[in-house]
């Protein structure tokens, strides 16, 4: 039960440095310098979108032979690997109405938006499709995501500027790739091949 959430927990962190999200939390904390809020708005956020992406990982998982679904995880986490050493670039108009709403609900609603279809919530659904303990893998990626963000917010431009984002996008797209290397090892388990 605790590789549902350490697991989950890294690979986020590793995947959210550099991400938009992040650099929306950069942006948000310079806006408003208010951190408290606009890190409530991350948790909230981030816990209902991720509830929502493993819930569709776990509904998918029953679909499909435990074969196939190793198979389709390790494409998932190959494509993720790649996308990962892309980096973000932040979209202007997710911020176009922040001054009217405050810090936590501007926070909120930008974060559950800016998570739709992102690499994080991909990523956790397919962790809820490949870890049997849904509530704990919602929980890591929502404590990775904050892992990554919360010093963002408390430290503004300083921590943005002097991680090595590079660095760190190639170590997470290499989390990714040892993930699909394993769900082949698994496929090829399962299917008798190995």
């Amino acid at each position: 039960m605790l590789e549902s959430l350490l697991v989950p927990t890294a690979i986020v962190a590793l995947a959210e440095i550099g991400d938009k999200t992040q650099l929306l939390a950069l942006i948000l904390a310079a806006r408003f310098r208010k951190p408290w809020p606009i890190i409530a708005g991350i948790i909230a956020a981030t816990l209902a979108n991720h509830a929502a992406a493993g819930a569709v990982g776990a509904w998918v998982s029953s679909f499909f032979s435990e074969t196939v679904l190793h198979w389709i995880l390790a494409a998932s986490f190959t494509a993720t690997a790649l996308w990962t050493l892309v980096p973000d670039k932040m979209d202007d108009d997710e911020n176009s109405a922040a001054r009217r709403f405050g810090p936590f609900v501007t926070t909120l609603i930008a974060f559950f938006l800016a998570e739709i279809g992102d690499k994080t919530q991909v990523a956790t659904v397919m962790l809820a499709a490949q870890y049997p303990h849904l509530i704990m893998v919602i929980l890591g990626t929502t404590l990775g995501m904050l892992i990554a963000n919360v010093p963002v917010v408390l430290a503004g431009n300083f921590a943005a500027e002097k991680l090595p984002l590079t660095l760190i996008r190639r170590l997470a797209a290499a989390a990714f790739f040892v993930l699909a290397i394993v769900a082949v090892y698994s496929a090829m388990k399962t299917s008798g091949w190995v």
